[in-house]
């Protein structure tokens, strides 16, 4: 009898270590499943746009490209406006906007588009470092004034005697218009043709180099850049702090637009810039993320 029992031991231990071999066999050492690489996609994606945007739109499509190497991306600037006129007649797969898209096209074109919510912009005011010395805040009827040109010279808002010059952005611009309507009142914006531009980049530099020059831009090009000096709106800051908090609201969402039924490989750009595995680097390229909006505002859908 005892000799029967320890039999059924042994067999017990024999199954129970084959259960065990079996499991492992059938993926019990398998890596979680956000670890296995994505699904193969290739293909050709195009965009146009909003400045402003362009910069992350730039780096999410290198790494993505890491991924997929069968996937090319051509990305061009052109403003808001035409990132959204050209996805709507679809010469382009993706419109990037500071704005909503039924803001710059006809009711029944911007319905035909999908919007896809990427992030927080924050535009901020600039000035030559000449101005900066002496001007360190503009309230918003001071700033309103002058890029409505009633003011003239920096003396009459406590800066230096000297004209002041604006670096202006075309009325394509979807950054000009979040500055118009938060900055301003929207009040319409004065144009200085000569300096007039709606590449970001070519923004700054020309406030640097101008003297008494004053523009704006968005936050992400400053992170890198001190050749310009920002300045405050009724004593706050143009900071990622003070958007998330409420107090700076100078800011708007940045939209990518497409058809709605993209096809595959812009639907896997998109997951891909959406996912929380990129998210980490929107706010090291300055801009913010929307779920940490602490205030919500509709208005700046």
């Amino acid at each position: 009898m005892m000799l029967k029992n320890k039999w059924k031991k042994l067999a017990v231990t024999v199954l129970a270590g084959m259960m065990v071999m079996g499991a492992l066999g059938c993926g019990g050492g398998q890596k979680p499943a956000d670890t296995k690489k994505p699904a193969a996609v290739s293909g050709n994606i195009t965009g146009s746009g909003s400045s402003a945007l362009l910069p992350l739109v730039k780096d999410a499509a290198e790494s993505f490209k890491k991924q997929h190497k069968e996937v090319s991306i051509s990305l061009n600037a052109g403003g808001s406006g035409m990132g959204l006129k050209q996805v709507s007649d679809g010469s382009v797969d993706m419109g990037n906007s500071d704005v909503p898209a039924a803001s710059k096209l006809p009711k029944d074109k911007a319905d035909k588009l999908e919007d896809h919510k990427i992030c927080v912009m924050t535009v901020a005011t600039i000035v030559n470092k000449d101005v900066a010395e002496k001007v360190k805040s503009l309230t918003k009827q001071q700033l309103t004034d002058i890029f409505t040109a009633k003011v003239t010279n920096w003396k009459e808002v406590g800066g230096p005697d000297e004209p002041i010059t604006l670096v202006t952005r075309p009325k394509t611009s979807g950054t000009r218009a979040l500055f118009a309507k938060y900055a301003i009142g929207g009040a319409e914006e004065a144009s200085n043709k000569s300096l007039e531009t709606d590449n970001s980049g070519l923004l700054v530099q020309s406030v640097a180099q101008n003297k008494g020059a004053i523009g704006y831009v968005a936050l992400p090009y400053l992170t890198k850049n001190d050749t310009v000096a920002t300045v405050s709106i009724d004593g706050v800051a143009p900071t990622l702090e003070n958007t998330y908090s409420g107090k700076y609201n100078v800011w708007g969402y940045e939209h990518i637009y497409t058809n709605k039924n993209p096809k595959a490989a812009v639907k896997a750009f998109l997951d891909y810039i959406l996912s929380a595995d990129y998210g980490k680097r929107i706010e090291e390229l300055g801009y913010g993320v929307s779920s940490k909006m602490q205030v919500k505002d509709t208005a700046h859908d």
